[in-house]
């Protein structure tokens, strides 16, 4: 059915701009001002006629104003913020004006829709990007700690850190000023505390991958090289529904394939185009590194881990886990560059990872049918 009333809602956290569009007879109604409760903005909506369609743009206010409106039938989509199109000419911006081009953009089908993900998967996601921040915050610690004795001309002497030895041996470092010493033992402990912390994470982590609906995925990805259950806990809640893509589309998705700028009988590619999500793109790149590695039969993780999958998933796995090995194989025999290599591999990773994900998804869903 058409939709006679499109409305455009630009989010912010204290307050809500409306615009409504009808294309038909090109009425359109005053910019509204309302204060971002999600009943206020869904009464507002409701003096218009139906059928009717909302859009507002992703950002950092989430989904909570969109699964509000569908859960009271309004067909209510979110535009993803990346693809929206802007004239190179506007340099006028603002809360009224960016209402109206999401209002207009929807009436002419132009809106790029944001899957909405429900509660449970947000806050699978949600403890995902936690492991992640903390993982991070802990490489800056451990960062912060070494150069602080660098800079004070102490060096580790051997080449692994961050091992029990190495732990005893930051404790027995002194300084003379008692400044220099606190600041010290002050960084080292936060560096310890982020460990002990990530550590939790991981085995709540750890817990809910095998209670949750991504389950069966999750113990799927585990079965290729480089990929074990943190990694592949954030790709499956990242990604989500695999069956939206093929194995060619996901790396898209993802942002792995080159960018490319062509015109007449020109045609160049650049560096990748690193569009859509940014953490399920930085696990492929760091699990692509483990398939350069030598690689003759699973190891005794890899054995443990496909005894608990289906045949086909198994056999579709070690494919995938000699597939790309050779492929590095063939990278390095060529010389190419590590780096470029290793986002190739990435993004067949990718392609990989959906041939285990999506059949188990579709499977699941002709059952539930």
């Amino acid at each position: 059915m058409f939709e006679h009333t499109f409305i455009g809602l630009d989010v912010h956290a204290v307050n809500v701009v409306g615009h409504a569009l009808n294309p038909a007879t090109g009425e359109i109604s005053n910019h509204t001002m309302m204060p971002a409760d999600p009943a206020m903005v869904l009464e507002w909506v409701r003096r218009f006629p139906p059928p009717l369609k909302v859009v507002y743009e992703s950002g950092p206010t989430g989904f909570v104003l969109a699964r509000y409106l569908r859960a009271a039938g309004i067909n209510c989509v979110v535009a993803a913020s990346s693809k929206l199109l802007r004239a190179p000419g506007d340099r006028v911006k603002t809360d009224r004006r960016d209402a109206r081009v999401l209002a207009e953009m929807l009436a002419v089908g132009s809106v790029t829709e944001v899957r909405v993900p429900d509660p449970e998967e947000e806050a699978l996601r949600d403890l995902s990007r936690l492991r992640s921040g903390t993982a991070k915050d802990l490489a800056h610690a451990r960062q912060h700690v070494n150069a602080f004795l660098l800079r004070h001309g102490i060096r580790y002497p051997k080449d692994t850190r961050w091992t029990k030895e190495h732990s005893l041996w930051l404790h027995r470092q002194r300084f003379e000023e008692p400044a220099l010493q606190f600041t010290y033992e002050a960084d080292l402990e936060q560096a310890e505390l982020l460990a002990g912390h990530l550590k939790r994470i991981d085995k709540q982590v750890a817990a809910t991958a095998v209670t949750c609906r991504y389950g069966p995925v999750i113990s799927a990805l585990m079965c290729l090289r480089g990929v074990r259950v943190t990694t592949a806990f954030g790709l499956a809640v990242e990604i989500g529904d695999w069956t939206r893509f093929t194995g060619s589309s996901i790396g898209s998705y993802l942002g792995l394939v080159p960018s490319e700028e062509s015109s007449g009988p020109s045609r160049h590619q650049g560096p990748i185009t690193k569009a859509g999500n940014t953490y399920a793109r930085k696990l492929l790149i760091e699990a692509a590194w483990q398939h350069r590695r030598p690689y003759a039969r699973p190891g005794e993780r890899l054995i443990r881990q496909l005894d608990l999958v289906a045949p086909a998933t198994r056999i579709r796995a070690l494919e995938g886990n000699h597939r790309l090995h050779r492929k590095w194989e063939h990278f390095d025999e060529r010389h190419k560059m590590p780096v470029k290599a290793n986002t190739a591999i990435a993004r067949e990773l990718a392609g990989w990872c959906w041939s285990l994900a999506a059949p188990l998804q579709q499977g699941e869903r002709m059952k539930a049918a």
